[in-house]
């Protein structure tokens, strides 16, 4: 019996499109197939919300306006959590500041704030102790704010997990609503748990000769720049606070890693001597570090709004020397 023949290269090329336009149409459906939302109480607090993508998850508590927690499922904390505030809300009306940790925004300058709403501290209210309004919108979360009678300005917060990489992303905007016009910038506060080792990813062109700039309290406690990073350690005794012109920023502790990143403006007005990242730890009993962030200073008048975006990846620890493990992280040679 006589079969025809097929050419190989046709069978290939027509098995090959066929797979590849397959492969393409399916792939939206395959990466949102992880992803989930999920509603839950958290820690006492109910109406918590979860982003997960099976590896990781991401905890967001419209209650205390935060993003509560990012970690590997299954494994420990990385952010700093005030487990004495748990279940807790917050008093917009208190002079003390209720610290309950994981991620927010404030507005920058903080010198400002006395002039703003009639105190430098605790933050204004509107942005540090108010709940927010939680919503799911497509894949992501968004927490909104009511309008700052001070400020004038109305924070929303979008924030989405990669489909399948240990990757969050939470932009901020700050939308101005009313009031007169004011010169802000927006500002991200992200605290996490004791260290091993927090770096900096210097520039090359740093405008801060030794890696950074102190800002307030004391050095920072076995402070070293090498090769492009700074790196420091928490003290238990002291506090201190720096900035730099970095972009980018690195926690530690002896199992994961965390980045994060928020890309610096060029040519533009920074707060903090011109800092567009801060690296603050406390003293004991509170055992934390804030890795923060900040954009451009802009003067705002009704209408108009700003936005900055943060990009936070986990890691898995691989090197058991933490300069080793921050250089493979960072791209950055001995």
């Amino acid at each position: 019996m006589q079969h025809q023949k097929i050419m190989p290269s046709q069978t290939f090329t027509s098995t090959a499109i066929f797979h590849l336009v397959l492969l393409f149409s399916l792939a939206p459906q395959l990466s949102s197939q992880a992803l989930k939302a999920s509603k839950t109480t958290y820690r006492g607090w109910p109406d918590a919300l979860v982003l997960s993508n099976g590896k990781v998850e991401a905890v967001i508590v419209p209650a205390v306006g935060r993003v509560m927690q990012f970690r590997f499922i299954g494994e420990d904390d990385v952010f700093w959590e005030n487990a004495a505030l748990q279940g807790k809300s917050p008093n917009p009306s208190a002079q003390e500041w209720s610290n309950f940790g994981g991620d927010k925004t404030w507005p920058s300058p903080q010198a400002d704030w006395g002039k703003m709403v009639g105190r430098g501290w605790p933050p204004p209210a509107m942005f540090d102790s108010t709940p927010l309004q939680g919503n799911q919108k497509e894949n992501a979360i968004e927490l909104t704010s009511r309008v700052d009678s001070a400020y004038g300005i109305r924070t929303r917060r979008r924030i989405e997990l990669d489909p399948s990489m240990p990757v969050l992303k939470i932009t901020t905007t700050y939308e101005k609503d009313s009031g007169d016009v004011v010169r802000v910038g927006i500002g991200v506060i992200t605290q996490l748990r004791d260290p091993q080792r927090a770096f900096i990813a210097v520039p090359p062109k740093s405008k801060f000769p030794e890696g950074y700039v102190l800002l307030n309290f004391e050095r920072p406690q076995d402070g070293k720049l090498k090769g492009g990073l700074f790196s420091l350690t928490r003290s238990h005794a002291n506090k201190s606070q720096i900035g730099s012109d970095a972009s980018t920023l690195l926690w530690m502790n002896e199992k994961h890693a965390i980045k994060i990143e928020s890309p610096r403006a060029i040519g533009a007005e920074y707060a903090n001597q011109g800092s567009s990242t801060v690296i603050y730890t406390n003293s004991d009993p509170d055992a934390y570090i804030e890795l923060e962030t900040y954009g451009p200073l802009s003067v705002m008048k009704v209408g108009d709004k700003i936005e900055q975006t943060n990009t936070y990846r986990l890691y898995e620890r691989g090197e058991k020397d933490p300069e080793a493990e921050a250089r493979k992280i960072l791209g950055k040679d001995n």
